[in-house]
C-alpha cells in the first residue's frame, strides 16, 4: 500500500507532434472559403442546413427533388389549394449567392427568404442547389442553373404541372447568384421560352474599368475579381463576360430571353454603383432610360435601398427596407 505522502501517479502521454504542414491554410478568401494545403475546404459562415417541409409561419410546403448531379428545392404556397387551370402561379426559380463557392437552398437564411416570396407573392418558387467551386469549378454553376430552369420550364414536376403558370415563369437571385441570373435570361436555349422577367439582387458584376463612384485603384480592382478567377480558372480576365456583362466584345443586352428587369442595389454594398450602370444599361439597349414613364417602356426597373449593405434582407429579414425589397419583388411579379 503506498505511504500517506505518495504522490498520485498519472498516466504519461506522448510528446505533441510537430502541427501537419499539409493542415497549413493555402488560400483564404474573407469568412466565405477556407482552403487548406490538404485540400480541405473550409465554409466558416455557412450554418447546418435546414430540412424541406411544412413552415409554420407561412404555412408553405417544401420538398427537394434530385437532378443527377445538383438539386432544387420547391416551395408550394397554401394558395396553391385553390389554384386551377385559369388561375395557376407564377414561378421563381431562385438562384442564391455565395461568391459561387457557398451557401446553399438548404441554407436557413434562404430557406426562410424562399418561403416568404412563395406566400406573399405568391408563388411556386423553385430553389437551384446547384454545384460550388473550387470542388466543381465554374461553368459548373451556371451549367446546373441552366438545367434546373430548363427542368422548371418542362413542367416536369407535379407540383409544377398542377400549379405553376408556365407561361409566367422569373428567374431571381442575389450577388452571383444574380450574375447567374443574367447569363441564364441570356442563353439562346432560353429564347424560345422567354421569361417573364429577372430580378437581380445585389448582383455580383466587375470589370477592369471604375463605373460610377467605384474606386480607380488598380489593386483595388483586381482585389474584387480574386474569388472569380479561383471559382472560374478558366478565366483570367475580369472583363469575361459572364463577370462584366457590359465588357466591349460582350453579347448584347438587347437580346435578353425576358419582357421586365428589377435590379437590387443597395447604398452600402460596393457592388452598388456596377448594379445601377447594368439597369442603366438594360434600359440602353431597349431604347430607354431608368425611371418614371421608362420603365413602362423599357421593362427596367432600379430599386436602390438606402443605409444597407450587401444581401441585407438574409440577415435582417424583419427590418423595414427587407419588407420594403419583398414587397417591391412581389409587385414585380405580379404586374400585368
Amino acid at each position: 500500500m503506498a505511504s500517506s505522502n505518495s504522490k498520485p501517479v498519472f498516466p504519461e502521454f506522448p510528446t505533441p507532434l510537430p502541427a501537419d504542414p499539409s493542415d497549413e491554410v493555402a488560400r483564404e478568401f474573407g469568412p466565405l472559403l477556407r482552403i487548406y494545403k490538404s485540400g480541405r475546404v473550409e465554409r466558416p459562415l455557412v450554418p447546418p442546413p435546414v430540412d424541406p417541409g411544412h413552415d409554420a409561419a407561412t404555412g408553405v410546403v417544401s420538398k427537394d427533388v434530385h437532378l443527377g448531379s445538383f438539386s432544387v428545392r420547391l416551395y408550394l404556397p397554401r394558395a396553391a389549394a385553390t389554384t386551377n387551370n385559369s388561375s395557376k402561379l407564377p414561378v421563381v426559380v431562385y438562384v442564391h449567392g455565395g461568391g459561387f463557392v457557398a451557401e446553399s437552398a438548404a441554407s436557413p437564411n434562404y430557406h426562410r427568404f424562399l418561403n416568404k416570396l412563395a406566400a406573399a407573392a405568391p408563388a411556386l418558387g423553385i430553389s437551384v442547389d446547384y454545384r460550388l467551386a473550387p470542388e466543381h469549378p465554374l461553368p459548373a454553376g451556371y451549367d446546373d442553373c441552366l438545367a434546373a430552369l430548363k427542368w422548371a420550364l418542362s413542367g416536369a414536376d407535379p407540383w409544377i404541372a398542377d400549379h405553376g403558370d408556365l407561361a409566367r415563369v422569373f428567374v431571381a437571385g442575389d450577388s452571383a447568384g444574380g450574375n447567374i441570373c443574367h447569363h441564364l435570361a441570356m442563353h439562346p436555349d432560353i429564347r424560345s421560352s422567354p421569361l417573364k422577367g429577372a430580378v437581380l439582387i445585389h448582383p455580383w458584376f466587375w470589370g477592369s474599368e471604375a463605373v460610377g463612384e467605384e474606386p480607380r485603384n488598380p489593386a483595388f480592382r483586381a482585389m474584387g475579381a480574386d474569388l472569380w478567377f479561383y471559382a472560374c480558372p478558366g478565366s483570367s480576365d475580369m472583363d469575361d463576360h459572364r463577370m462584366n456583362p457590359m465588357a466591349p466584345g460582350a453579347p448584347g443586352l438587347g437580346t435578353m430571353a425576358c419582357e421586365r428587369v428589377l435590379v437590387c442595389a443597395a447604398e452600402g454594398d460596393f457592388l452598388r454603383w456596377r448594379g445601377r450602370a447594368y439597369a442603366e444599361a438594360v434600359a440602353a439597349a431597349r431604347g430607354g432610360g431608368l425611371g418614371g414613364e421608362n420603365a413602362a417602356a423599357t421593362g427596367v426597373e432600379l430599386l436602390e435601398t438606402m443605409g444597407e449593405g450587401h444581401v441585407f434582407y438574409l440577415f435582417k429579414p424583419d427590418c423595414d427596407k427587407a419588407t420594403e425589397m419583398l414587397d417591391k419583388m412581389v409587385a414585380f411579379i405580379n404586374a400585368p
